[in-house]
């Protein structure tokens, strides 16, 4: 096996081209940063990292930097955390990928925890309750307007043509829709079905267009320390699955989120899980840290470790496992079809999970009115970002419930 000769010395670095211009401790110490004072989301922190560790350090170059994001799109996890875990792979191997990713996460992490302990003790507040009146609409907006991008960036643009070209994609993206409103759930047997579908009609692998030959089978107060085993081993499970199928955008873990906190375990309330969402857009690091807050409201600080580290997992696995023979992995267009069947059918699931939560949280005209207002700024106001849409609709929150 190819695959398994290239993997032999995974502690060591798959890259000897030059010796690294930079210390391990430096690039640690930037993902430190990064993921303190990072906002913005995926797409914003992939360019943070662009900009200053391809164009102004010159730390890895720009070859380098195009093979991360190319493996961070076609293997499961967030795609801000997984590049940043294959730039410290780049030069420095398994500990390089480990210090970095714990770097940029781990920010971020305590933050969230920070912000869980408050929402535990306070959430009962009026004033706490205005807040949240306001930014669970504007969340609402945010996540419809990059429901928005993300399709048009993954299924195809909305002119007929494009739309003809990828009408298969676009079948399985309605299908995640329809599916994830009915049942209120993620289906993750429909997310793998669209996936092996479009393998067969792009490229369907050899052992499908030779059927004679046999293919091989490869089986691969504040609640601080409160907690029960028993929900703790479901939260690990549950989050390694979401974990695993998450692809491009932190985003596109909402519909799973939703799915399994609210309609399945009941572990969160309507209001709650947009609440954890809000968190997640006004702290920095990756948008995917909102696990940990939900973690942290379900079984306090165990729980955020358990959620975390299980939805992480799977990001660190592929990204160290794969690296060394990307080159060849990224070429095998049945891999690319898988993806891209899948991709279509998340951000259906996504687009669903919108729906659905704002069928809740969009509860007068008021909230109808903050959640239209999100949209508008983010499509005509360039400069702004979520953050600060998020601060401007909880001080409109407190204004309508004080006043009105």
């Amino acid at each position: 096996m190819e695959l398994v000769s290239s993997l032999e010395s995974p502690f060591k670095p798959f890259t000897m081209k030059e010796k690294a211009s930079y210390k391990l401790s430096d690039m640690t110490t930037y993902f430190i940063k990064l993921g303190t004072w990072g906002f913005g989301g995926p797409v914003a922190l992939v360019g943070y990292m662009y900009r200053d560790l391809v164009e102004n350090k010159k730390w890895i170059t720009e070859e380098e930097y195009k093979e991360g994001l190319a493996l961070a799109q076609l293997a499961p996890g967030p795609l801000a955390a997984q590049l940043g875990i294959y730039v410290g792979f780049v030069h420095y191997g398994i500990i390089g990928a480990t210090l970095t990713g714990l770097a940029f996460v781990l920010p971020s992490f305590i933050m969230v925890v920070l912000l869980g302990m408050a929402y535990k003790l306070y959430s009962g507040l009026p004033g706490i309750q205005a807040v949240f009146y306001g930014v669970s609409a504007a969340v609402i907006g945010i996540i419809a307007i990059s429901a928005y991008k993300l399709t048009i960036k993954s299924v195809s643009s909305l002119n007929l043509e494009a739309i003809k070209s990828k009408w298969l994609l676009w079948i399985f993206y309605l299908a995640g829709i329809v599916v994830t409103v009915l049942t209120e759930k993620e289906n993750i047997l429909l997310f793998a079905g669209c996936g092996l579908i479009y393998i067969v009609v792009k490229s369907p692998p050899k052992w499908i267009k030779r059927p004679t030959t046999a293919p091989s089978i490869i089986s691969l107060g504040i609640g601080f320390w409160y907690y029960d085993g028993k929900t703790l081993q479901e939260i690990g499970w549950f989050f390694l699955k979401a974990g695993a199928f998450v692809f491009g955008s932190g985003l596109a873990i909402v519909p799973f989120l939703h799915g399994g906190v609210v309609q399945e375990f009941g572990w969160l309330t309507e209001h709650e899980f947009l609440d954890s969402v809000a968190v997640a857009m006004i702290t920095p690091g990756p948008v995917v840290i909102t696990v940990a807050f939900i973690g942290y409201l379900v079984a306090g600080f165990p729980g955020a470790c358990v959620a975390a580290f299980a939805t992480f997992l799977p990001c660190y696995i592929f990204t160290v496992a794969l690296a060394p023979s990307f080159k060849k992995i990224a070429k095998n267009t049945s891999i690319k079809a898988f993806v891209d069947g899948i991709t279509a059918v998340v951000i259906g699931a996504l687009v669903g999970a919108v729906i659905i939560i704002a069928m809740r949280a969009i509860v007068d005209i008021p909230t109808v009115l903050i959640a239209i207002f999100s949209m508008l700024a983010l499509i005509y106001i360039k400069k702004l970002k979520e953050p600060h849409l998020i601060l401007a609709s909880a001080i409109i929150g407190i204004i309508l419930k004080t006043f009105l």
